[in-house]
């Protein structure tokens, strides 16, 4: 996980993310300042996250090339499609008549192409089976793969809306060649509440739009704050009654800063005291509005907190977070900056140093998307392996400097999907050059 925590920008995604297992229920996938792309599962988030069943791609230049199939630029007449539009072809028969669950985990060798023959990823070149849950993995493979008894192997045609569409991955129909190894059982879903559909009449809801219902009071009346860590136990169900995520079957708890999921989450907390038990009825605008790969429409969550971390208030936004003042410096780059207090020595950072920061990062409407102020942990990394804005920005910094950073898109995200959008603002403070 590059940088995760650095993410500079604190919107963890909540379902299985691919291999990494949903810990936080959350807003986006993890995106950085630019620090790679990393979703740290999370239910609420993305339960179909933007990966195969890799942790990540090897390097071209250290895996073997398996050269394209002559049937990767389509599905042959011979082919079978679904309803969803993947396609797909047996290739060796398997054995038995079981087939794995949703729920379940499985053991493959597979290889991918995109539809002009380059090979992205290979389990095979690597020599190494990946094993991962069916439903942390991208639609594509989660329908295919329910199709597979031990010991097939399939090619699949994915079309773009099944794999990556919208999001950071290989784009377009993706080709796998794909074979079933073995099936590891997991915990049966959870079954949706009777009032899974819509909310009852007895159940609240706020100004928001958000509905809860609480299922049982515990005893303390120590409530999170919006900025605050919590632990908590939770299920959740799409209205048709589908569960797409639940610590509960991993018999493992959540834990995640309230600021940095999605905001029903982040509101719905916070009429919580610990020990309480809740519903909530979380509208699309409050949860995952549209985006690809995330649970669509009104979600449905049973939660229950558990603990409750405070943590330090988060900076207050700078009043010019709107647009840089008349004293900020402009670069030729479009960045603009401006010195808070000055720092000691006349050393600057290099474009591949590393550098531990202090920071606090704003949209322009004012909204702080991530600090390590707040987490109270400074964050380390590489000035090679973030967003060009803070590339340049923190060269122009010496160590104990504090700077304030407006950073175009065009340094930034660039519209990327599931990123901080336009300009974004950064108070920063060098802590130390590493190297």
């Amino acid at each position: 996980m590059k940088l995760a925590r650095l993410a500079l920008v604190a919107l963890f995604t909540l379902s299985g993310a691919c291999q990494k297992g949903s810990d936080k229920p959350a807003d986006t996938d993890e995106a950085e300042t630019g620090t790679g792309d990393s979703a740290e599962g999370a239910a609420t988030v993305d339960p179909k996250a933007a990966k195969t069943p890799t942790d990540k791609a090897v390097p071209a230049g250290q895996r073997k090339e398996i050269p394209a199939p002559p049937d990767v630029a389509a599905p042959p007449e011979d082919a079978d499609q679904s309803k969803s539009g993947l396609a797909w072809k047996v290739l060796q028969p398997g054995e038995g008549t079981d087939r794995p669950n949703e729920w379940d985990s499985v053991s493959v060798n597979y290889t991918g192409w995109t539809t002009d023959g380059k090979m992205f990823d290979s389990s095979v070149s690597r020599g190494r089976p990946a094993k991962f849950p069916l439903n942390g993995v991208i639609p594509g493979w989660t329908e295919g793969l329910q199709l597979m008894t031990k010991g097939e192997k399939r090619r699949f045609w994915i079309p773009a809306k099944l794999a990556y569409e919208g999001r950071p991955g290989p784009q377009g129909t993706l080709v796998f060649d794909v074979e079933l190894l073995e099936v590891i059982p997991g915990p049966k879903p959870i079954a949706a509440p009777e009032d899974v559909a819509a909310a009852p009449k007895d159940a609240k809801k706020t100004k928001s739009g958000l509905a809860y219902k609480f299922l049982t009071k515990g005893t303390s009346k120590d409530k999170p704050r919006e900025f605050d860590k919590v632990e908590v136990h939770y299920t959740g169900w799409t209205t048709d009654g589908k569960m797409f995520d639940s610590s509960v079957t991993r018999n493992r708890p959540a834990t995640f800063p309230l600021n940095r999921v999605i905001p029903g989450w982040t509101e719905g907390m916070q009429l919580l005291a610990v020990g309480d038990k809740a519903r909530l009825w979380i509208p699309e605008e409050l949860a995952y509005k549209g985006q690809p790969g995330r649970p669509q429409g009104m979600l449905v969550f049973d939660v229950e907190l558990l603990k409750i971390e405070k943590m330090p208030e988060p900076p207050k936004t700078p009043k010019d977070v709107a647009k840089p003042p008349k004293n900020a410096k402009k670069t030729d780059s479009g960045l603009v900056y401006k010195v808070l207090s000055k720092g000691k020595g006349t050393e600057h950072p290099t474009a591949t140093s590393r550098v531990k920061v202090h920071y606090s990062g704003w949209t322009t409407d004012g909204k702080m998307f991530d600090s390590s102020v707040t987490r109270g942990d400074p964050a380390t990394f590489g000035l090679n392996a973030v967003i060009p804005g803070w590339t340049e920005g923190l060269q122009l910094m010496v160590v104990g400097e504090k700077a304030r950073i407006w950073v175009p898109e065009e340094l930034a995200y660039k519209g990327r999907p599931g990123r901080p959008q336009g300009m974004l603002v950064f108070d920063v403070e060098l802590l130390e050059i590493l190297n």
